[in-house]
C-alpha cells in the first residue's frame, strides 16, 4: 500500500519565503522522480485583526491588519509531516501561522489500480 502524502498549505511574508522553502525541501524527500524544491507559490491577501495578549508581527492590537502574502503549498510524505510542521513553526514570523494540512492520493494510483 502506497504511503499517505499530504497537501501543506501556509500563509506567509514574502521576505521569509525562500528561507522557509529551504528549510522545508532540507526535511523533505523528493516525491517527483527527478525533482527536487517543488513548490507552488501564489499570490495571497490576508487579514486579522490582533487580539489583547497576541504579539503579532504586522499589525497593531485591537486593529484589522490588511497585508500581502504568499500562499505556498507543497507535498510531503507522512513520515515527514512532524519535522515539516516544527521547520514552518521556527522559521515563520507569525505567532499563529497559517497552516493546512489535507491528507491526498496521488494520481498516479488511480492509473494503476484494475
Amino acid at each position: 500500500m502506497p504511503q499517505t502524502t499530504y497537501k501543506v498549505t501556509v500563509r506567509i511574508p514574502e521576505e521569509y519565503s525562500e528561507e522557509l522553502m529551504d528549510a522545508i525541501d532540507q526535511v523533505i524527500e523528493p516525491l517527483y522522480p527527478g525533482y527536487d524544491r517543488c513548490f507552488s507559490i501564489i499570490r495571497s491577501t490576508g487579514t486579522w485583526r490582533s487580539l489583547d495578549g497576541s504579539n503579532p508581527y504586522n499589525g497593531t492590537v485591537g486593529e484589522i491588519t490588511v497585508a500581502e502574502e504568499l500562499t505556498i503549498e507543497f507535498m510531503c510524505n507522512e513520515n515527514e509531516i512532524k519535522d515539516v510542521l516544527r521547520t514552518i513553526e521556527r522559521v515563520h514570523p507569525y505567532e499563529e501561522p497559517g497552516i493546512d494540512v489535507i491528507p491526498c492520493v496521488g494520481w498516479r494510483s488511480y492509473l494503476q489500480r484494475s
